[in-house]
């Protein structure tokens, strides 16, 4: 498996088989299923907080045959809660000292602390011209247009339009803190430009996208509900690779245009027709 590779091939340790496990939130995860279906399907522990230790700056998983050195955590922990003495210190979700082992090499995080500032939304205004920049070539697919709150002319175009925006915060992910215009009240639209004017860094705007049908088996009948799909890359020795494949996500509440599974989204099988 692309991802198992890769992963092993971040192990800091020189050896032949390496340490990889897991690291989940735990049963009450919206996304707990993918984790134990991913861990299952790369055959690696599935592990919470609570069942590693770090020990003279090494990371240990407790087993029946005592503890096992980890080398590689595949973690699905936001950074706030990954280590209680570094980050949150009420976080029982982390683990102690995991940040320090990190530090000095003895483990490796996927994906990297820090790494979650490529998902502040406010990013994607600037992807085409990182295209450019980096790969000097145009953008293939066009970007759905992102108005950034903080630009006083995006921030009123916005404002005289929301019926037609969904307007995100920047830092949310999940489908939190998403209003979708076209089903918001005028009470919900008035809070979201007082808030947006308080703080314009923290939200952007987009057009609301149609975005495409799909048969679906709801209580026993076909109906169409909206769907989108995420493809997937894995950085790793041999540079960027572009999984085969990819997430069909799927908004099962009918009209609803939300996949997030924190919001009540599903998921649906992917098929590649070559």
């Amino acid at each position: 498996m692309l991802f198992h590779n890769i992963l092993v091939s971040l192990s800091p340790r020189n050896i032949s088989n390496p340490n990889v496990v897991l690291l989940t939130p735990g049963v009450y995860n919206s996304a707990y299923y993918e984790h134990t279906y991913l861990a299952r399907q790369m055959g690696i522990p599935l592990v919470e907080g609570r069942d590693l230790v770090v020990n003279n700056s090494k990371v240990y998983m407790k087993t029946t045959s005592g503890l096992q050195q980890v080398d590689v955590i595949y973690r699905r922990l936001d950074d706030e809660y990954l280590d209680p003495l570094v980050f949150k210190p009420d976080s029982a979700l982390g683990v102690p000292g995991l940040i320090s082992a990190y530090r000095q090499g003895n483990v490796a995080l996927v994906n990297a602390v820090g790494n979650g500032v490529a998902d502040d939304k406010a990013i994607y205004a600037y992807v085409p011209d990182m295209i450019k920049y980096y790969l000097n070539e145009e953008p293939i697919l066009k970007n759905v247009p992102t108005y950034r709150m903080e630009n006083l002319d995006e921030r009123e175009l916005v404002f005289a339009n929301m019926e037609n925006m969904v307007i995100k915060e920047t830092n949310q992910s999940g489908g939190y803190g998403m209003i979708m215009g076209n089903k918001a009240t005028q009470e919900e639209l008035d809070n979201a430009k007082i808030e947006i004017t308080k703080t314009p860094r923290n939200f952007i705007a987009q057009p609301i996208i149609q975005l495409s049908t799909v048969p679906c088996l709801i209580d026993g009948q076909l109906k169409l509900r909206h769907v989108d799909l995420r493809p997937y890359a894995l950085c790793g020795p041999k540079g960027v690779q572009i999984v085969p494949g990819g997430l069909t996500r799927v908004a099962l509440t009918e009209g609803s245009l939300v996949v997030n599974s924190s919001q009540g989204g599903g998921s649906k099988d992917t098929w590649i027709i070559k």
